[in-house]
């Protein structure tokens, strides 16, 4: 039987950046709250930073250009960072990446904090930043980002469409730490998001305690790929 223990939950309002050093086999889980939040989000080895998110790898190995439950976020040495253990969405945006500011002030125009206070137009790209930085991390240490609750529909010709309405309040996804992760993410809105408001979402976190994954754990045998960056991880406590 399941067994889960709420560690601590909180809200993160639309524009807004957070992170957190989740322990292994903790989860995080993310909560649309009105429906059409965008989440972007990188993921690193909290214990060797170096060691982080690498989406094209992930993609490839697990033969997908889209994220839902099963998939494994895996990092450059092939390690599994964050398992999806849950999904009510279904789809979820690895190809889009983020805004930056000269991107926001076109779209949505500038409005400062000296005249909007906390209500001032942020991007996803100085999110990141600010983010990052609390760590000792910066510029060299971007990567491309998961778009969480977002997805991009592409045509023949390879032109990318933003899916409107993909999300619904209500609706969630799990992320279970499968080592020490540190997640960097903002909730700004998709970069291909054609709604010329600046109208950020919201959404809830909740960190939990979750048991470790099992021999049968449905993201481990997703793929021969999935266990083997179950084993290298693994592999990475092991005791001397």
């Amino acid at each position: 039987m399941k067994t889960e223990k709420i560690l601590f939950d909180e809200s993160l309002p639309g524009g807004g950046l957070w992170s957190w050093r989740l322990r292994r086999h903790t989860t995080l889980r993310i909560t649309d709250v009105e429906g059409g939040v965008n989440v972007g989000l990188m993921a690193y080895n909290a214990d060797a930073p170096l060691d982080r998110l690498n989406l094209p790898d992930t993609l490839k190995a697990q033969y997908t250009a889209k994220l839902t439950c099963g998939h494994v976020l895996m990092s450059d040495m092939g390690h599994a960072l964050l398992s999806i253990t849950a999904d009510t969405c279904g789809w979820h945006d690895p190809l889009g990446g983020h805004g930056n500011g000269t991107m926001t002030g076109k779209k949505y125009g500038v409005a400062t904090y000296q005249e909007k206070r906390n209500d001032w137009y942020r991007n996803a790209h100085d999110n990141f930043l600010v983010e990052l930085g609390k760590h000792g991390l910066g510029k060299r240490d971007l990567v491309a980002n998961v778009n969480f609750f977002s997805r991009l529909d592409v045509e023949s010709n390879g032109k990318m469409l933003f899916h409107a309405g993909n999300s619904k309040a209500g609706l969630s996804v799990d992320l279970r730490a499968e080592m020490n992760v540190l997640v960097v993410l903002n909730t700004c809105q998709h970069p291909l998001d054609p709604n010329s408001k600046y109208a950020p979402k919201p959404v809830r976190l909740t960190v939990l305690q979750t048991p470790p994954p099992g021999a049968n754990d449905f993201c481990r045998n997703f793929r021969d790929e999935s266990q083997r960056s179950f084993i290298l991880t693994e592999r990475l406590f092991l005791e001397a």
